[in-house]
């Protein structure tokens, strides 16, 4: 059945990591958020972002800087915490729109740092209220025991890596393409976004413009 227009947007976090325990008085902060926008009913990638963030506890080491190809200069360019929540909610409404990501980290670490930080989680409470499991999605669709990395679970679909793999704005398109590779299988819960949509289309119609992108603590990220 077609519905209205459904906008999802797929997530990816990088945070400040290391090779081993994190020096005293440091703690994992997200550093860069790339975010993918899905319209799940034409199914396709609408366009692609990406919120580089200053952390405020934490530096990015040498490990960090070649896991993910970001500086510690790169991100003291970025806006802070708050402020990337703030983008967000008022850029990319996610409080109200379902949003997903490759595994629970990215949820989680939104949660833990939104706590730290004294800021308010932005996408609303609770905190899996939205939020879709990507890569438990992908497993069950393919029947397999063991949860993949998005690398793995792109092989697997026979789908190639568009980008730098550990980079936030390259894994979140990907793993927008291995959502479309689940909506196209049927295995996509669609439910919750269509709800949404149908609601709130009129803002959407507004708001939305479509076009065509030119473009764990040690690990830094969620999708592995």
């Amino acid at each position: 059945m077609r519905h209205g227009s459904a906008l999802l947007n797929v997530i990816d976090v990088e945070a400040t990591c290391w090779d081993g325990q994190p020096p005293p008085g440091s703690v994992n902060e997200i550093i860069e958020i790339g975010l993918t926008v899905v319209d799940v009913s034409e199914r396709r990638r609408v366009s692609r972002h990406r919120v580089l963030v200053r952390p405020a506890r934490s530096a990015v080491s040498d490990f960090c800087a070649e896991l993910t190809g970001l500086t510690q200069a790169e991100v003291e360019r970025g806006v802070t915490f708050a402020e990337a929540c703030r983008i967000l909610v008022e850029e990319y409404e996610a409080g109200e729109r379902p949003w997903a990501s490759w595994g629970e980290y990215d949820r989680r670490q939104f949660a833990r740092q939104s706590r730290a930080d004294g800021v308010a989680y932005p996408f609303g409470h609770p905190t899996e209220r939205t939020h879709t499991n990507a890569k438990a999605v992908f497993a069950a669709a393919y029947g397999l025991r063991k949860k993949p990395g998005m690398d793995h679970a792109l092989q697997i679909a026979g789908l190639s890596l568009e980008g730098r793999h550990h980079r936030g704005e390259d894994d979140a398109w990907n793993i927008a393409a291995l959502v479309l590779d689940l909506l196209g299988r049927g295995a996509w819960p669609v439910t919750a976004a269509v709800a949404w949509s149908r609601s709130s289309l009129p803002d959407l119609a507004r708001r939305a413009t479509p076009g065509t992108p030119p473009l764990t603590p040690r690990g830094g990220g969620s999708a592995r």
